[in-house]
């Protein structure tokens, strides 16, 4: 059955390194993808192209649009910005309204997003927290509503850059393995950010290493770990 994955991320480049391999196996598989940024992260992670002499802000927005985009093709994605500002990203009730009506829109099976907790980026928390309340809203609490709503996707959490301080803990290892040389050159686009790509190049290495002792799969090159939010349910175990 194909699937229908929607990852929404704070900042237009947190697709590419946490869920890239994801998105790009789900398309892989038959399924439709889209990538939503809430900001672009023009303020706090574009540090590289403020280097650049007279360099403005909507000229950051326009080149981060333009990488964001160009890796999501890559994966088989659509992207959409939110252009909702960072470094303090804020949502209010209209922002929310606008979030939920993204993930009514695009109706996902899977929802992907951030963890609750990050010591280092006041961005990621404040996403998580929008994107699990605009979940709830889209789906109607899992009732029938006054407004249209969606079948509960499932939410998951992608890895966080140092996920012993964010409270994370993998339940969810996915192999890349087949389509880790799109994550790769999805992550070439990302030139604001260009430090990133060997580090989660590595990254991947390690949960393969990992996926491999779980599953006793041996063919595991590349992994992503995720963290299920919403129980599974099953017919038998």
């Amino acid at each position: 059955m194909s699937r229908r994955i929607q990852v929404i991320g704070a900042h237009s480049a947190d697709f590419v390194w946490r869920a890239g391999g994801a998105i790009a196996r789900a398309v892989e598989l038959g399924g439709e993808a889209e990538v939503v940024a809430l900001s672009y992260g023009e303020r706090g992670e574009s540090g590289e192209l403020w280097k650049h002499e007279n360099q403005t802000v909507d000229n950051v927005k326009r080149i981060r649009h333009e990488e964001a985009e160009a890796a999501a093709a890559e994966l088989g994605a659509s992207f959409r910005a939110l252009d909702l500002g960072d470094y303090p990203l804020q949502i209010g009730a209209e922002e929310l309204n606008l979030i939920a009506d993204v993930i009514r829109e695009f109706a996902p099976d899977v929802l992907v997003t951030h963890t609750d907790t990050d010591p280092f980026n006041p961005d990621h928390p404040v996403a998580f927290h929008a994107v699990d309340r605009a979940r709830s809203l889209a789906a109607g609490a899992g009732v029938e509503s006054a407004f249209r709503t969606v079948r509960p996707p499932q939410l998951f959490l992608f890895e966080p850059h140092q996920p012993e301080l964010c409270n994370f803990m993998p339940t969810t290892f996915v192999d890349i393995t087949s389509v880790f040389e799109k994550k790769q050159a999805a992550m070439a686009h990302m030139k604001a950010q260009a430090y990133l790509q060997t580090y989660y190049a590595q990254r991947a290495e390690h949960r393969a290493n990992h996926a491999r002792r779980a599953s006793g799969n041996q063919e595991v090159r590349q992994a992503e770990a995720f963290q299920r939010v919403i129980p599974q349910v099953v017919d038998q175990l």
